[in-house]
């Protein structure tokens, strides 16, 4: 059987590995088969909650048993998949959930002390600005007006035989997610990905990296975020591993987990290997299971890679995707020296090019940089209802990443700049403008600019440069606490410094490159 639907993953996990443990949530385990029943009940009660295929469903809650079941469910009912930050405040959950239109939403009461439903000002008569929103579903609260306990959504499942033939009916090109990714413009938009390019993007992906059955993989990846869900959650149901679950990243609890549950993959971002290394306490812990780290297209050190190779993992690899390519574009294997390793993100994935390009878009030879360009099926269907942005991103079936690199002579890709304006902060992607945009509502600023600087820690952080309206004053934790009520906590800016002036384009833009210049 040619599985090219995660219904179809999940149907042959259940058969070929049903006594396997599947996920392991804090005290609660579940095998393949039970997770497979438990995802079937789940896809009954989205029927009978009167979800029709290509409706969308979205989540805004952590990792978590209830979320793998929640969204496996609603995929073998046809419906799409939204997924949020569970960080973002009320008004950056609303565009999502309003351009989307998704007609229920499932959170988890009190997660990090939010009260979700409330920050969307949820009552007995909806969700205010969101007409198409039918229901918020809670996984562990009680039901309350505009909110629904999850034992009573599963309660009115339609039968078995209903759930299994709305499965049967799921198809390759049926649309799976839609994951939103921030543009230059701080509006995010919605990536379109079907069922057959997930299923094809992470076998290449678990093929390249060595994922494989009777692996026990810690998700500390948050599974929002494509690296948590597809490299995580995907991956394990496609090769029979299993999940391991943990909610945020704490270092003694993940070296506990690492100890108890034997963990031998733990992928994520280089800060994550960075804390484990010079985790106070280590050496007491037994971590000789740990067999394969994966991590991000960030330039790690050569010196970082072989101390994690020496002192925790045997086998590192790094690659490198955005969200508009389903998630991966390349990846180093197991195999590869400790160089291409640090300094690379690997190759292309089978039937995926990479091409360099200038200006012009003319090709470039190895060893020159250049945008970089993809090509293949992992590339997106569009960005949702904006055909002007898909047609800006896509051209030709070239995928324009907004990435700078260059190519080696065995196709080995280095990042050697991301799209001007963005930066990381712990694997996040944050644009400027975004920020800016929050801090223009301060009755004090008149302008200001935001970019990216480095962080030990965090990879990097924002810094904002504020010019003051004549007259007005404003303290540095004015504004930062003015962008925190408003923004999640990885888009706040760390630093405020105040300018007399910012450097402008000849158009009168923001010149952020000087910034980094000044910087």
């Amino acid at each position: 059987m040619n599985e090219l639907t995660i219904p179809q993953l999940v149907a042959r996990a259940a058969n070929e590995y049903p006594e396997t443990e599947a996920v392991v949530d804090g005290d609660v385990r579940v095998t393949y088969a039970e997770l497979r029943e438990r995802v079937r009940e789940a896809t009954g009660a989205f029927v009978g909650a009167g979800i029709e295929p290509g409706d969308r469903i979205a989540i805004w809650a952590p990792n978590g048993l209830r979320w793998i079941v929640t969204v496996l469910g609603a995929l073998g009912a046809g419906a799409t998949l939204v997924p949020l930050n569970t960080r973002y405040k009320g008004d950056e959950a609303r565009w999502p959930l309003s351009k989307a239109e998704a007609k229920v939403l499932f959170v988890e009461d009190g997660f990090l002390g939010i009260d979700y439903p409330a920050m969307l000002g949820v009552d007995g008569s909806g969700a205010p600005g969101l007409p198409a929103l039918r229901t918020v579903v809670t996984f562990n609260g009680p039901a309350r007006p505009g909110v629904t306990a999850w034992d009573d959504f599963v309660a009115k499942a339609a039968s078995p035989d209903e759930a299994d033939a709305r499965t049967a009916a799921v198809r390759p090109e049926t649309v799976a997610d839609i994951l939103f990714t921030s543009g230059t413009t701080g509006r995010p938009k919605g990536a379109v990905v079907t069922h057959e390019q997930n299923v094809l993007t992470y076998r290449a992906w678990t093929d390249r990296t060595g994922v494989r059955a009777g692996d026990r993989y810690l998700i500390v990846n948050p599974m929002f975020h494509s690296f948590g869900y597809k490299a995580g959650v995907l991956a394990c149901v496609m090769r029979g591993a299993t999940m391991v679950l943990q909610r945020t990243f704490d270092v003694p609890e993940t070296l506990r987990l690492i100890e108890q549950e034997k963990i031998t993959v733990l992928p994520g971002p280089p800060t994550i290997y960075t804390a484990l290394l010079h985790a106070p306490g280590r050496e007491e812990h037994d971590l000789s299971t740990l067999r394969l780290a994966v991590t991000g297209a960030g330039d790690v050190p050569v010196a970082l890679v072989r101390r994690i190779k020496d002192e925790l993992f045997p086998q590192v690899v790094t690659a490198y995707g955005l969200t508009e390519s389903s998630g991966t574009v390349t990846a180093c294997s197991v195999d590869d020296d400790d160089e291409t390793i640090a300094t690379t993100s690997g190759r292309a994935i089978p039937d995926v090019e990479v091409a360099i390009v200038d200006a012009n878009g003319k090709r470039l030879p190895a060893g020159t940089d250049g945008r970089i360009l993809v090509r293949g099926y992992n590339v997106m269907q569009g960005y949702l209802d904006d055909p002007e942005a898909t047609a800006e991103a896509v051209r030709d079936g070239w995928l324009d990443t907004g990435d700078c690199g260059r190519l080696d002579e065995r196709g080995n890709l280095t990042i050697t700049g991301r799209t001007k304006e963005m930066f990381v902060v712990g694997g996040f992607n944050v644009y400027p403008a975004e920020v800016e945009n929050v801090l223009a509502r301060h009755d004090a600023v008149a302008e200001s600019g935001v970019i990216g600087v480095p962080d030990e820690r965090m990879g990097e952080v924002g810094r904002a440069y504020v010019k003051l309206r004549p007259g007005a004053t404003a303290t540095e934790d004015e504004l930062v606490e003015h962008c925190r009520e408003r923004l999640a906590n990885f888009k706040v800016p760390r630093e405020v410094v105040f300018v007399d002036d910012l450097p402008k384009t000849a158009s009168g833009k923001i010149w952020r490159v000087k910034l980094k210049e000044r910087a």
